[in-house]
């Protein structure tokens, strides 16, 4: 039997947040990344200096945005881009 994939079209494409620069605040950075993801202080700080880094993954275009403004509040230099289709549906 063969396996089918669906596609849902949503009004919506999820979009993820990457940061492109940590600037000069790095407490302040670690502080707002573990705010935006729920890691713990220490892995906050590990993820803002290994840019460019996806922060969050596949949210709406309204919380990328969000996340987006309060990172550059401190600083950094962030970015919202539409997520990537998923791989098995490219021809």
């Amino acid at each position: 039997m063969d396996d089918e994939y669906l596609l849902l079209v949503c009004d919506d494409v999820p979009h993820e947040v990457v940061l492109l620069d940590p600037g000069a605040r790095m407490i302040d950075l670690a502080r707002v990344v573990r705010r935006l993801t729920g890691l713990s202080l220490w892995r906050s700080k590990d993820l803002a200096t290994r840019t460019p880094a996806a922060v969050l993954h596949g949210v709406p275009r309204e919380a990328a945005e969000a996340a987006v403004a309060a990172l550059r509040t401190v600083g950094a230099a962030a970015e919202a881009r539409e997520q990537p289709p998923p791989h098995f549906l490219e021809p």
